[in-house]
């Protein structure tokens, strides 16, 4: 079974490219423009991790880890920053990030946060 991942950012070309980075050994569940469309379409679609940009409409992507994190403490959350945003990453670990990765995106970088994030999870045994 593929990990399924929830794409969320307010540009619909980042979420286009990490879509066409991660589409080929990930299932992408769905996409959201704000976190406020973060938390409900996580409620609907229980995915595996969320790639979360930090500034946002409606709900930045601090407020929406938080909230996640609130219905499922067990959620992974990767954090999505452009360079030089290192307070907002600080409060972003603070409300329950995983992980994250800068922009621009690199495709190696990408995969290897989500990488580590998957292979953290707890093994059912």
């Amino acid at each position: 079974m593929s990990t399924g991942v929830l794409i969320v950012d307010d540009s619909h070309f980042m979420r286009n490219l990490l879509g066409q980075i991660l589409q080929q050994d990930y299932h992408i569940v769905g996409e959201a423009e704000n976190g406020a469309k973060a938390v409900k379409m996580y409620k609907e679609h229980d995915p595996d991790v969320v790639m979360m940009d930090i500034v946002m409409p409606k709900a930045n992507g601090i407020k929406a880890t938080a909230a996640i994190k609130k219905i499922d403490p067990d959620a992974k959350v990767i954090m999505c920053t452009s360079v030089g945003q290192r307070e907002k990453m600080k409060l972003a670990v603070k409300a329950g990030a995983d992980g994250y990765v800068t922009k621009p995106f690199e495709e190696e970088s990408v995969r290897k946060a989500l990488t580590d994030v998957v292979e953290s999870e707890p093994s059912a045994v």
